[in-house]
């Protein structure tokens, strides 16, 4: 009996490790093109695990959505403007943004895990403008990350934060010189106040800041919710300001 259950497991280690052998001799677009029908979380994220060539594979920036005007929308993964890009993104996924001009965003929800990350060197080199009569540019529901990008508003607010956990790195979040800039905040967070249904709400809101240039406005950040700003550090640039700062519970 032991003989047959030994015989067994060496079996299906054989041929556990042919299969892992020939799917390895796949060349690189292959596999990539393989991984890209799997969602971001939890499936490419696990498969990134597997060895650093699938990790290499799996986070390659071709598997990421574009919001680029410039390319043939026709190519997969390619949205002209941010609001379709979010719209068709799954959880988990990555949208760059490429630089160059600006891109309208005007109270774009945002229910689902995302990364939006500016396509330049540098964050002004990827422009997100807000027009006025617009509550806000982005509006996050769920936990997100913004990279490398120029958020700019008329009037109103840049960034509208209602839950989960916002992390802002290495961007610039401007609003612009109006005679009503007393209306105005960079980033404005509500989360645990209690507006949405329960069913929108999730645990550890926060809003953290690294890096960032914040400019215009009554104050950098208002908040109406449960959370106040916290741990604020400033670093004076010879041009601008830096801010590192969160908005954390109370």
């Amino acid at each position: 009996m032991e003989v047959e259950e030994q015989a067994k497991r060496k079996s299906r280690k054989i041929s556990s490790s042919s299969s892992s052998a020939l799917i390895n001799n796949l060349d690189d677009g292959c596999l990539m093109h393989i991984f890209s029908f799997l969602s971001p979380i939890p499936d490419r994220y696990n498969t990134a695990l597997v060895c650093h060539r699938w990790c290499y594979l799996a986070c390659h920036p071709r598997l990421w959505l574009r919001v680029d005007r410039s390319v043939d929308f026709s190519k997969p993964g390619v949205f002209p403007n941010i609001e379709e890009a979010v719209s068709a993104a799954r959880p988990g996924d990555t949208i760059l943004i490429a630089a160059g001009g600006s891109h309208l965003a005007s109270n774009i929800q945002i229910k689902k895990p995302l990364c939006l990350i500016g396509g330049g060197e540098l964050p002004d080199e990827t422009t997100i403008f807000c027009l006025r009569g617009s509550d806000s540019a982005l509006e996050f529901l769920s936990t997100c990350k913004l990279a490398n990008l120029s958020v700019k508003a008329e009037l109103g607010c840049c960034l509208l934060h209602r839950s989960g956990r916002l992390i802002i790195d290495g961007c610039i979040l401007k609003c612009e010189s109006n005679p009503l800039d007393y209306l105005s905040c960079p980033i404005v967070s509500t989360a645990g106040s209690g507006i949405f249904p329960s069913n929108l709400k999730s645990d550890g809101d926060s809003v953290s800041v690294s890096h960032t240039r914040i400019e215009g406005g009554a104050k950098a950040v208002l908040t109406s919710g449960g959370l106040e700003l916290q741990r604020v550090r400033v670093i004076y640039a010879r041009t601008c300001l830096y801010f590192w700062f969160d908005v954390d519970c109370k």
